[in-house]
């Protein structure tokens, strides 16, 4: 393996990284409109390219490492290591980009997973809540369609 090799599976890592913030942002927006019939379809597509990408990270692995050895910084060499011990020519810089560009997509995609999760856990909260203040009463009416006494009408918010 040389360092074409390994440039080109970090190109594809940063396409998959890509992909990935845009699931998440996809996500994000069923959540934010209250379209939640399509978040398992959204979760399972995040899923999938996270599993995409895990298998393309062992590729980088093994790859890197290959390289590390030629490069003569070892087998367990990362990313960093690359840049730092790249031979006279572009290398360094080709690694340092792609370096910077996965650092920044992933920031990205840890502040939108963030946000999603803080969704989540409001939607979550909210309907513990409701369900919490449904209590044991069967509604405002009997079985007989008469008004119960001290029944109240509740409003369920179906956004989330």
């Amino acid at each position: 393996m040389g360092a074409n090799e390994v440039s080109a599976t970090l190109w594809r890592e940063r396409e998959l990284l890509e992909l990935l913030l845009f699931k998440l942002e996809e996500e994000q927006l069923l959540l934010t409109t209250g379209k939640t019939r399509w978040l398992p379809h959204a979760t399972r597509e995040v899923e999938q390219v996270l599993e995409r990408l895990r298998g393309l990270g062992l590729t980088r692995a093994v790859e890197v490492a290959e390289l590390g050895e030629e490069w003569g910084t070892g087998p367990d060499a990362s990313l960093r290591d690359l840049v730092a011990h790249a031979p006279e020519g572009p290398w360094g810089e080709i690694f340092a980009n792609h370096l910077t560009g996965m650092s920044e997509l992933t920031a990205q995609i840890a502040q939108v997973r963030d946000i999603n999760e803080q969704f989540l856990r409001s939607a979550l909260r909210s309907t513990q809540e409701t369900i919490a203040g449904l209590g044991n009463d069967s509604g405002t009416y009997d079985s007989a369609g008469q008004p119960l006494d001290g029944g109240t009408a509740r409003l369920i918010d179906e956004k989330f």
